[in-house]
């Protein structure tokens, strides 16, 4: 199977959301609003957790649907603004290369 491009994903969003007619409620903000929900869902199961209890097979299966709940509304919030999420992904990365370069960045938390 071939890797599927964060282009396709955002067509799949886009569709998902129009064949819904569901656009009227995709507005930034709403979608902002239901991202900052899902990321905090996706808190809730780390929560009161030792940092080194490893997550069980149902805990990991949550965090997974989570992460593409975040995923889902991170991509349909590039699509209600216009803009290229992968463009955007690789625009930050640049940014933090240059804030963050390598040397300087290794091992500051150990």
């Amino acid at each position: 199977m071939n890797p599927i491009t964060v282009q396709e994903l955002a067509e799949a969003v886009d569709n998902f959301v129009k064949n819904r007619d569901w656009e009227k409620y995709h507005k930034p903000k709403e979608v902002a609003m239901a991202l900052s929900i899902e990321a905090s869902e996706l808190l809730e199961i780390f929560l009161w957790k030792l940092a080194d209890r490893d997550l069980s097979d149902d805990e990991l299966k949550r965090v997974k649907l989570e992460t593409a709940d975040i995923a889902i509304y991170a991509l349909s919030l590039a699509n209600a603004c216009g803009f290229d999420l992968g463009k955007a992904v690789l625009e930050k990365i640049a940014l933090n290369e240059e804030k963050y370069p390598v040397e300087g960045s290794k091992n500051q938390f150990d």
